[in-house]
């Protein structure tokens, strides 16, 4: 009896050893870890373009990095295939830059007077296939409403404000964004080129915030308006696609929720307006007539926010230099079953058939990409 106690105790005081062992980071199943407080070696960094340098130019398989809690300032390029960026949690790992369109860059090589752009101020920017992002945030933290809030003709306010989080460039296909948080203000997710997956997914901002050519499908997803520095009629734009003529799909919603900051009004958000950027052909500088913009929301909620009307307008640049409006019903633009206060089916909001809407499955949005 006295032999089955003295196990008993020591089984009690090892276990708790025992416990604490199991519930550690299987780092091991990762072939880099992020970490700023750690000694740097050869599969530890203390800065993610750093892990990220150091994986190969090429592999057939993910190479995984493990980003632990802590707010990263950085400005970072993913241009190596099949990298996964794996955070310990959304709210807890956070990478953040707050450079802006009209902000001289300071990239290596940039002159003086060269400016980042609307592309070059993203906090992250992807230029390869097979990338995955999962459980963190990325943000720009440029001050969007600090010079939103000053008078147009005031000296101190910024020209050029678009301050990109997440840019998807060439190069970029087979995109995956799995329980994210994208945040901004005036262009947040700028999606403009190859096929990708936002699930569970959070995009906040408020001036064309979603925005590109590429093919985006956004599942089980919040698309969040967020407050402006003064009032504006309209207030926020959701999308602003620039989706080729000849690509069946743009942005797509499916099951998303359309949220808003409370300092967002009633019926003071469209949810879209066709982008024609503005391009040199050969014959001039002009926005681009084979933009047809796509955007679809399927079986979607929206709140109040959201106008009756549903879409709007557009300018672009005509061939003779001047300012042309390209009209939300010579884009693509359609619904589906949405639901909530701010939905609506009228003449303006282009709603989809029973029949036309079984096109627009997972599997024929993104082809023969099969992800995980």
């Amino acid at each position: 009896m006295i032999v089955r106690k003295v196990k008993l105790i020591v089984a009690i005081i090892f276990l708790p050893v025992f416990i604490a062992s199991c519930a550690t980071p299987p780092y091991s199943h990762y072939d880099a870890i992020v970490d700023a407080s750690t000694k740097p070696s050869a599969k530890n960094f203390t800065r993610i373009q750093a892990a990220l340098d150091a994986a190969p130019a090429t592999t057939n398989k993910p190479y995984r990095i493990f980003i632990t809690p802590g707010d990263y300032y950085e400005k970072i390029t993913i241009a190596k295939p099949n990298i996964q960026l794996i955070g310990a949690d959304k709210k807890s790992t956070r990478i953040f830059y707050d450079a802006y369109a009209g902000q001289q860059s300071t990239e290596a090589g940039a002159t003086k007077g060269q400016l980042w752009g609307t592309s070059g101020s993203a906090t992250l920017i992807v230029r390869a296939a097979n990338i995955r992002i999962q459980q963190l945030t990325i943000e720009n933290t440029f001050d969007f409403l600090a010079n939103d809030a000053l008078a147009n003709d005031d000296p101190r306010r910024i020209a050029n404000t678009q301050a990109v989080a997440l840019h998807l460039d060439n190069g970029s296909d087979q995109f995956l964004a799995h329980d994210v948080r994208l945040l901004g203000y005036q262009d947040t997710l700028f999606v403009n080129a190859g096929r990708s997956w936002f699930d569970k997914t959070l995009v906040a901002g408020n001036v064309d915030f979603i925005f590109g050519k590429g093919n985006a499908l956004f599942t089980d997803s919040e698309i969040k308006t967020r407050g402006r520095g003064k009032p504006g009629i309209p207030y926020a734009y959701l999308v602003a696609p620039s989706t080729p003529i000849g690509s069946e799909y743009g942005l797509t919603f499916i099951d998303c929720i359309l949220t808003r900051s409370k300092s967002v009004p009633d019926n003071s958000v469209p949810l879209g307006r066709p982008w024609h950027p503005t391009t040199q052909f050969a014959d001039g500088r002009y926005a681009d007539p084979a933009a047809i913009g796509k955007a679809v929301f399927i079986n979607s909620w929206m709140d109040k926010h959201i106008t009756l009307d549903g879409w709007h307008s557009m300018s672009g640049t005509a061939k003779d230099g001047s300012r042309i409006q390209f009209q939300a019903e010579d884009a693509r633009f359609f619904e589906y079953n949405s639901k909530g206060p701010g939905a609506a089916v009228n003449g303006k909001r282009r709603q989809l058939s029973a029949e036309e809407v079984k096109n627009y499955s997972r599997e024929e949005i993104l082809g023969d990409w099969k992800p995980e």
